[in-house]
């Protein structure tokens, strides 16, 4: 395939972001996507992973933990949602977007795994989402990351990301969203985000209204998973911004740092706390990442 039917052939499967009927949560499956997985040798597991849910500024917090990961030396991935322009935004390592000749590739490569998945249709179709989540997975493994960063699509409990183990989780801001999918109060939408919390897993949290608060709290409770508060255990302040920048001060559980941004509004201060959050989480379990490294990263995102 030339790399326009390559396109063609990823947008020929269900396209629930382009479509404007009500979803529904019957439509998404995991046990599908195991399956394509399995089928091409579990990539997922190749590379470290940092999983990341929410409301907003999921990408956001993406992208900060990327780049702190790549200026600590780590090869990253990056996988987000949607894309503005080009398709191969989704899939970046390195901070470089996926090649087309290396999209075409790996298309065909995967294309008789996701054919043989859909002919089965065991738990239904594959969806244009849950091809570009496999197609992400298998470019990290062949570009050697060692950490890929994954936002979420949508919810988190039954998302095509939720494959995963990873070192850190993160939930950012929550709010009403995807209703008709998620659920229609914010301790249920909070429960589909709390879907990527794992067993003895470590979870950074945003604050949260109190009842989606709990939902967090008692998923950690349940799973033994540890939960790292933002606002509690790690806080933050703004110091002053032009139009080009801001700078905060955010006082971690390991560290204080002094960090200048250069992306505007006051959410992108509660983000970047976030980010700082996480990677602290990473140092704790050994990883060379150092105060410079998370202020350098966040300083260049």
């Amino acid at each position: 395939m030339n790399y326009q039917q390559t396109l063609d052939y990823i947008y020929s499967f269900i396209d629930y972001e382009t479509m404007h009927a009500p979803r529904s949560a019957a439509n998404y499956d995991l046990r599908r996507m195991d399956e394509l997985l399995t089928g091409i040798g579990n990539p997922q597991l190749a590379a470290k992973s940092v999983h990341i849910a929410g409301t907003k500024g999921k990408g956001s917090v993406a992208a900060m933990i990327a780049s702190a990961l790549s200026v600590a030396g780590y090869p990253t991935g990056l996988y987000t949602s949607p894309h503005l322009i080009d398709l191969r935004e989704r899939i970046m390592a390195n901070g470089e977007m996926i090649g087309k000749r290396q999209m075409m590739a790996l298309t065909t490569k995967l294309k008789p795994q996701i054919e043989e998945v859909n002919r089965k249709a065991t738990y239904g179709q594959l969806t244009t989402f849950e091809v570009l989540t496999a197609l992400g997975f298998a470019y990290f493994q062949r570009q050697g990351v060692k950490f890929q960063v994954l936002e979420v699509g949508l919810g988190g409990r039954l998302d095509a990301t939720n494959v995963i183990n990873p070192e850190v989780a993160v939930i950012t801001s929550l709010s009403y969203d995807h209703c008709e999918v998620l659920g229609h109060t914010l301790a249920e939408i909070a429960t589909e985000k709390a879907g990527i919390i794992k067993p003895g897993g470590i979870v950074v949290a945003a604050p949260h209204p109190p009842e989606a608060a709990r939902v967090v709290e008692q998923a950690c409770l349940k799973r033994g998973a540890k939960l790292v508060r933002l606002g509690k255990d790690v806080t933050w302040q703004g110091i002053g911004f032009d139009t080009i920048r801001q700078t905060l001060e955010v006082k971690g559980r390991l560290s204080s740092y002094r960090l200048s941004i250069p992306l505007l509004g006051r959410h992108q201060l509660e983000n970047a706390a976030l980010a700082v959050a996480a990677l602290e989480v990473l140092a704790e379990k050994g990883y060379q990442i150092f105060p410079n490294h998370i202020m350098a990263g966040l300083a260049k995102v």
